[in-house]
């Protein structure tokens, strides 16, 4: 365990209608401080919320917006670079899901939060997001991709590269790997890769490594349904 965790932490129930299913059986882990992993003033500031979606909050939000705009993130970009232990893996056979990680640039989705909303959607987003407190909850500019063009201040879920489930670079070869095997309370890893490509395919752009790994696992499916080869008689 790395000098950061000094505690654990017995991660709850999620939040019903979340990216996840409820825990089914309580799991340990080790987890920073909250103040380390959190930002007390997010519920309790003044006006509406953005929140930054650039996984699968772009295709399933599961909380109330007045607004959802294209937008961009620059220097941080999304990348398979968290283990699942819980929602697309377990621990003995981790998947791989979606963190931002330092350098580059992200695109994704911007959602505008009522201020009377502002408390239950961070309580939710805790809720879906820091099972195993692996992202680091921050506030980052964002550049919306609408006519005004306006700079706002988001929330956002940056990966801790301190924590045990940080992957790092994986090859796209790893990442196959880890995602054709991984299955967790949320389903199949390979349906959360899926589904985010179509979610940003459906905004107009491409993420070129989630595309080659998407056309990998698609040819998976097709490997798996072929037909048997055609016996030659002949030669038996």
């Amino acid at each position: 365990m790395t000098p950061d965790f000094g505690k654990c932490k017995r991660a709850g129930p999620a939040t019903k209608g979340g990216e996840f299913a409820s825990l089914e059986a309580p799991i340990l882990v080790a987890v920073p401080e909250m103040s380390e992993i959190t930002l007390p003033s997010v519920t309790t500031a003044k006006g509406d919320l953005w929140v930054f979606g650039y996984g699968s909050l772009m295709w399933r939000p599961g909380f109330a917006f007045e607004e959802r705009v294209p937008a961009r993130l620059v220097g941080e970009h999304r990348a398979l670079c968290v283990y699942s232990f819980v929602h697309r893996g377990t621990p003995e056979k981790p998947g791989l899901v979606l963190g931002l990680d330092r350098g580059g640039a992200c695109r994704g989705i911007a959602f505008r939060v009522a201020e009377k909303n502002r408390a239950d959607v961070v309580a939710y987003l805790r809720a879906r997001e820091q099972v195993t407190s692996v992202y680091r909850e921050v506030m980052r500019s964002v550049w919306l991709e609408n006519d005004a063009r306006a700079r706002v201040s988001a929330l956002a879920y940056v990966v801790d590269r301190g924590h045990v489930q940080y992957a790092g670079r994986l090859s796209l070869a790893e990442q196959h790997r880890h995602v054709v095997q991984g299955h967790g309370q949320s389903g199949a890893n390979r349906d959360y890769v899926t589904a985010t490509v179509k979610a940003i395919e459906a905004e107009g752009f491409r993420d070129t490594q989630l595309h080659q790994l998407a056309t990998m696992l698609h040819s998976d499916g097709h490997s798996l349904h072929a037909p048997p080869p055609v016996e030659d008689r002949e030669n038996r």
